[in-house]
C-alpha cells in the first residue's frame, strides 16, 4: 500500500474532525448571530482548501480591495460544500462556493442563497475512481457493487448520469455515504469497489495509489463551481459582491497564464505533492461570469433528478434562487 505523506493524512484527519465538529460549530455560530447584529465592515467567505477562491485568498487582492473601502475580508473553511452551505444558512457566513449539487440540497432546506456567478465546466475535475488493480471496466459493471461518495456534493450528480447513460438503475448500486476522508481509507483498505471525488482528492488517488479513472464528467455533466451569496448580504451589499465577483475575475484570469504560480501558491496549503497540485491545477475551469438563466436551467435538470430519486424531499423551483435580475 502507497504511505501518504504525513499532511496530506493531517488533511484528511482534519477532514473528518471538520465534519464531526461542523454542526456544534454552526449552532453556537448561529447563536452569536441572533445575539449581535452583523457586522456590516466584514465580508465572511466560505472557502474549501482548494479551487480558485483559495487562489484569490492567496493574492491578497480581494482583502487589498475591500480593505480600501474599510470592509474586512474573514476566510472561513469548510471541508466540503454541503458543510459550507449549511454554514451559509445558519448565517456564519456571507459569501461562498461550491460544485452543482450542494445548492440543490441547501434550498431543498430553504436555505436562503442566490446564485451570483459560476466558472466554466470542468467535468474532469471529478470521476468515478476504482482500484488499478479492479475487474470493473465499465460504469455498467458497477451494478451490485458498493459506491462511495460525499451525499450532496456534485460527484452525486455524476454518477447518477453515469448510472443513467450505462442503463444502471440508481436502486442497483450500493451508495455509501462517506466524507472524502474516510472514502479514502475505505478506498485503500479495499472496503468499497469505486468512489466517486473530485479534485485534488481525485489527483491524489491517482498519483499516489494509482487509481484507475472509470469515467469522469466529460459528456455527461458540466460539473459547474458556483458562488452564492446569502440573499439578506445580497440585499444589502449588492456592489461588495459585485466587487468580489469582479476580484474573482482578475484572479482567474492571472492564474490561467501562470499555472506554475498557481501552484505555487496551492501547494503548501493543500499538502499535497507538487505533481497532484499539477494536475488537479490543469484541470480547473477558469474565468467566473455572471450566472445565466442557461445555467439555473441546468441546476434545475439536477434538482428534477434528485426529486425523483428521492434524494430531496419536495420538488424545487431554481429559479427561486436566482438573482433579482433574473427573476
Amino acid at each position: 500500500m502507497h504511505r501518504m505523506h504525513l499532511p496530506f493524512l493531517s488533511w484528511f484527519r482534519f477532514s473528518r474532525l471538520a465534519v464531526a465538529g461542523v454542526m456544534a460549530l454552526s449552532a453556537a455560530m448561529l447563536t452569536c448571530a441572533a445575539a449581535s447584529a452583523q457586522d456590516a465592515k466584514t465580508l465572511r467567505i466560505g472557502f474549501q482548501k482548494y479551487g480558485t477562491l483559495t487562489i484569490l485568498k492567496a493574492l491578497g487582492s480581494l482583502d487589498k480591495k475591500l480593505g480600501e473601502q474599510g470592509i474586512a475580508v474573514k476566510w472561513v473553511e469548510f471541508p466540503a460544500g454541503p458543510q459550507l452551505l449549511e454554514g451559509l444558512n445558519v448565517g456564519s457566513i456571507d459569501f461562498g462556493t461550491v460544485g452543482e449539487a450542494p445548492p440543490i440540497f441547501a434550498q431543498a432546506a430553504q436555505a436562503p442563497l442566490v446564485y451570483v456567478g459560476n466558472e466554466p465546466p470542468a467535468p474532469t475535475s471529478e470521476a468515478i475512481l476504482v482500484p488499478k488493480d479492479s475487474p470493473i471496466q465499465s460504469v455498467a459493471d458497477l451494478k451490485g457493487k458498493k459506491v462511495a461518495l460525499n451525499k450532496g456534493s456534485n460527484v452525486h450528480y455524476l454518477l447518477v448520469k453515469q448510472l443513467e447513460k450505462a442503463g444502471v438503475p440508481y436502486k442497483d448500486v450500493n451508495v455509501t455515504y462517506l466524507t472524502p476522508a474516510d472514502a479514502r481509507a475505505a478506498f485503500e483498505r479495499g472496503v468499497i469497489d469505486a468512489w466517486v471525488i473530485w479534485d485534488p482528492f481525485q489527483a491524489a488517488a491517482e498519483k499516489q495509489l494509482g487509481a484507475r479513472v472509470l469515467a469522469d464528467g466529460t459528456g455527461v455533466v458540466n460539473n459547474y463551481q458556483f458562488f452564492l451569496a446569502s440573499r439578506d448580504y445580497l440585499d444589502k451589499h449588492p456592489d461588495v459582491v459585485k466587487t468580489v465577483l469582479e476580484e474573482i475575475r482578475k484572479g482567474d484570469l492571472w492564474a490561467k497564464d501562470h499555472l506554475k504560480e498557481s501552484v505555487d501558491l496551492l501547494q503548501p496549503v493543500l499538502g499535497l505533492e507538487r505533481p497532484v497540485v499539477e494536475l488537479a491545477a490543469q484541470r480547473l475551469a477558469y474565468g467566473v461570469t455572471p450566472v445565466t438563466r442557461e445555467v439555473l436551467q441546468h441546476q434545475q435538470e439536477i434538482a428534477d433528478a434528485f426529486y425523483a430519486l428521492k434524494l430531496i424531499p419536495r420538488k424545487l423551483d431554481v429559479q427561486q434562487a436566482a438573482p433579482a435580475e433574473l427573476r
